[in-house]
């Protein structure tokens, strides 16, 4: 006789677990609180469809925080695993130019996720949208919709996502319930998202929204190279999202963290040196852009670091175009952050994801305390999740 197995939460966790669930063993059914699945799978489609990331695994598995909790799931299902399965299911996809994978040029988000619930469909599982899980009653039964609805299930899994994109689902509502139920939570923290920086007046008035292009970013010895933009209160982008984790870290500890950016990685001190002293009938504003190509944006923020003896002398300006620092004032702001960290902390499950203190029920997902950049390794991440489990599942029945 098949078990019953409740999936709660219809984001990229829950569907790829679902999908890979054996259905001659288990009777599936996905809990969405939704009128429908996967909508968080939609925002993230917004602006190209970054499924995952191309690099190759030995350096993929460093992109995570912590790094080892991800590791079996991610060699179990790599991201070229990802790719033939959704090759599999008649999404082709390509490599970008950034690395990144996407599906194949004309074919849309909802075309993916549509994809992905034939395949659902094709393995009988049940999808119940209007579901919002509630708790669970005094046998540990499932309650939705205002304790209304008790549902009764040999196997839970929790893939309820984080506390980011709240108009999807993703709120994180979920988390006080797991504290009632003595549950080890940690708080959500705002990731892969714009972190304040008290910028000088002038500087922001001109330069919001400015994209300072081929930077790297660096706090203390982890370095990022990429793009940052500037925003009206702070800084974002790709080298900032890596360095999330970190940030956070030296917030708790020192209350701000300072970042150093090098504004010209391709030449070391000495060469910068060089090209500002070999024409000394130029300012040093003409240098800077003839000589060392530095943008507007890039020429203001040293004049707004620096007081003008040090701008004018080649030494001090050389060392701080490799080392300009921009210190970040506070943690960012939840509901605008791409992904959260927090949730379920990450000794409360066992490393098949099963709830230490709740037998048969398991979290995956964002709900997990873990943390990564974009560029495809969230849902990465998510995927592999469910793929691991599944696996797992698959072969205790």
């Amino acid at each position: 006789m098949k078990k019953t197995i409740a999936i709660i939460g219809g984001g990229a966790a829950a569907l790829l677990l679902a999908a890979t669930l054996d259905e001659k063993k288990y009777e599936i059914t996905v809990y969405e609180q939704k009128p429908a699945v996967g909508r968080k799978l939609l925002v993230a489609g917004d602006g190209g469809f970054n499924l995952t990331h191309s690099e190759p695994i030995a350096s993929f598995l460093q992109r995570y925080t912590p790094v080892d909790f991800l590791k079996n799931s991610l060699i179990a299902f790599t991201n070229e695993d990802l790719r033939n399965w959704l090759h599999a299911i008649g999404i082709g996809t390509y490599v970008g130019s950034s690395k990144r994978v996407y599906p194949e040029k004309g074919i849309k988000p909802i075309e993916v996720l549509n994809a992905i619930l034939n395949a659902l469909k094709r393995k009988q599982v049940i999808v119940k949208t209007r579901m919002k899980w509630c708790g669970w009653n005094s046998k540990n039964e499932l309650l939705f919709n205002e304790n209304k609805i008790v549902v009764k299930s040999d196997l839970v899994v929790f893939a309820l996502g984080g506390a980011s994109w709240e108009s999807t689902g993703s709120d994180g509502s979920w988390m006080q319930l797991f504290q009632k139920k003595g549950i080890l939570t940690h708080p959500f923290l705002a990731s892969n998202c714009n972190f304040p920086v008290k910028w000088h007046p002038e500087f922001i008035e001109k330069h919001e929204g400015t994209p300072i292009k081929n930077i790297a970013l660096r706090l203390q010895e982890e370095r990022r190279n990429g793009e940052i933009v500037v925003t009206k209160t702070g800084i974002e982008g790709g080298p900032v999202y890596a360095l999330s984790p970190s940030i956070r870290k030296q917030l708790f500890k020192e209350a701000k963290a300072v970042l150093h950016i090098d504004l010209k990685p391709s030449l070391n001190e000495k060469e910068i040196q060089e090209k500002l002293k070999n024409k000394p009938n130029q300012n040093t504003t003409a240098l800077l852009k003839n000589e060392l190509h530095l943008s507007p944006a890039q020429i203001a923020l040293l004049k707004c670091h620096l007081d003008k003896a040090a701008f004018m002398d080649p030494i001090s300006l050389s060392y701080h175009i490799k080392n300009l620092p921009i210190t970040v004032t506070d943690f960012g702001n939840i509901a605008k952050a791409i992904s959260t960290a927090g949730g379920v902390a990450l000794d409360a499950v066992s490393p098949y994801f099963e709830l230490k203190n709740l037998p048969q029920q398991f979290v995956i997902g964002e709900m997990l305390d873990w943390d990564a950049p974009t560029g495809g390794y969230l849902l990465q991440g998510c995927f592999s999740m469910g793929h691991y489990l599944a696996g797992y599942l698959n072969s205790k029945v």
